[in-house]
């Protein structure tokens, strides 16, 4: 049918007008038989969406605004990659905002997307929540990824990061580890926060004394960590990073000094960045399925852009992914990293 209306399409599937404009629209609240129906009368009729005139009788512009703490890196590349697939299914552009570790420039960021977007995904993990809550526009749907801890009633995915790296510790522990040195994310993180915290429950809990290096997430704190590692006269045989970058740079670090992992130490991450599965040895992590996480993001601001605001939490739990580089220890008498090996500064 030439110039077939959003009514005709409603009449031929026996439908209301708003539910053809809700599958229209790529909403999730509507029955698979439902959408079907209504695909296939809009097919037969020929009938295609009138970009222009739904965005201005929905009032929306069909753009979503992301507000990252930064976009270097495969985590941050993965996290909007997995936003991006979701956004793009629907229809929907993406805004892009960074916001570093400044929280002045956060505030900042917020503010260039008032009026330009439909709804918010914002992570900020380093931000105080009173002054973001206090900057986020009034009415605004928002999605929260990872942020600090806060007592309002929003619609939030959070990942279980103690519990994933005291999962990692046990691990390491069952491996025939002992010594067992973590690799921190930056102060003030909560991610990083959250991961010390369960490192030192479960070194506790096995009886173990807790050691902790202060890093930043980037590759470089990784190899500064191994070169101070290697400097002591106290034996480590396992590293364990708050992320997947640290821990990189600490194995590629240790590889050029000449010690063997695993044999030698251990090192794990967290995150699972593709680069994990490719480095040499193969990088044991926990999973955290970044990708997919944005794109559950993405679904959720949906709903609550449509008014369908779930404000409970989703609580992401990584798995654990075993691989080369923390292979069990062959015996208790194996040489760990330090001044066995007759390093140097």
């Amino acid at each position: 049918m030439p110039n077939a209306t959003i009514r005709d399409v409603a009449r031929e599937a026996a439908v209301s007008v708003a539910s053809v404009s809700r599958v229209m629209n790529g909403l999730d609240n509507v029955r698979p038989a439902l959408r079907d129906r209504v695909e296939a009368a809009a097919a037969a009729l020929g009938y295609v969406p009138h970009a222009g005139a739904r965005n201005l009788s929905l009032a929306r512009a069909n753009a979503i605004g992301i507000v990252l703490p930064d976009i270097h890196g495969e985590f941050f590349s993965e996290f909007l990659r997995g936003m991006d697939r979701e956004a793009s299914r629907r229809g929907l552009q993406l805004l892009l905002s960074n916001m570093h570790a400044d929280a002045e420039r956060a505030v900042g960021a917020l503010q260039t997307m008032r009026g330009r977007v439909d709804g918010l995904v914002v992570m900020a993990p380093h931000v105080d929540p009173d002054l973001l809550f206090a900057q986020l526009p009034p009415g605004l749907p928002v999605v929260l990824v990872n942020c600090a801890p806060h007592h309002e009633q929003r619609p939030e995915i959070r990942v279980d990061n103690a519990q994933a790296a005291a999962a990692m510790i046990d691990h390491l522990v069952a491996g025939g580890r002992r010594r067992i040195v973590h690799l921190s994310g930056p102060q003030g993180n909560i991610d990083a926060a959250e991961r010390a915290d369960g490192y030192r429950a479960a070194m506790t809990r096995h009886g173990l004394t807790p050691r902790i290096i202060a890093g930043d997430f980037m590759e470089e704190s990784g190899a500064v960590a191994a070169a101070v590692l290697l400097r002591e006269t106290e034996p480590t045989d396992a590293l364990f990073a708050a992320n997947d970058m640290m821990a990189i740079g600490a194995l590629m670090a240790l590889r050029r000094a000449g010690v063997l992992v695993p044999d030698d130490v251990a090192v794990a991450g967290f995150d699972d960045i593709p680069l994990a599965r490719l480095v040499s040895p193969a990088l044991t992590t926990m999973r955290t399925d970044i990708a997919n996480i944005g794109a559950r993001a993405i679904a959720r601001l949906v709903r609550a852009i449509a008014g369908d605001a779930e404000h409970a939490v989703e609580l992401s739990v990584p798995e654990l992914m075993q691989r080369e580089t923390t292979a069990p220890k062959r015996s208790t008498t194996s040489p760990a990293i330090g001044p066995i090996r007759g390093m140097t500064s």
